[in-house]
């Protein structure tokens, strides 16, 4: 089962999404894009073990699909709080 714990996004939590695959010898964030109303995400990496043992709990199969619905549900819990 997944869960969402409530808590606002900060510059220390921008560390876990780091792309490493960018050739240029350190961490950058990684490249987001929206497009009609699709979100594209390059290059992701989430270091966060226990998000990933939670993961490692299903098939890999299924794993693109509840990391989807993980980001949906918590993008959905920060709905407003840009204005912040």
């Amino acid at each position: 089962m997944l869960t969402c714990t409530p808590s606002r996004v900060n510059a220390t939590d921008l560390e876990l999404f780091t792309n490493r695959h960018s050739g240029k010898g350190g961490n950058t964030l990684a490249d987001v894009q929206i497009e009609d109303g699709i979100i594209r995400i390059v290059g992701l990496d989430i270091q966060d073990p226990k998000a990933a043992a939670v993961l490692a709990e299903y098939p890999q199969v299924r794993w693109a699909e509840i990391t989807r619905r993980a980001l949906k549900i918590g993008l959905g819990y920060l709905k407003g709080g840009g204005k912040d």
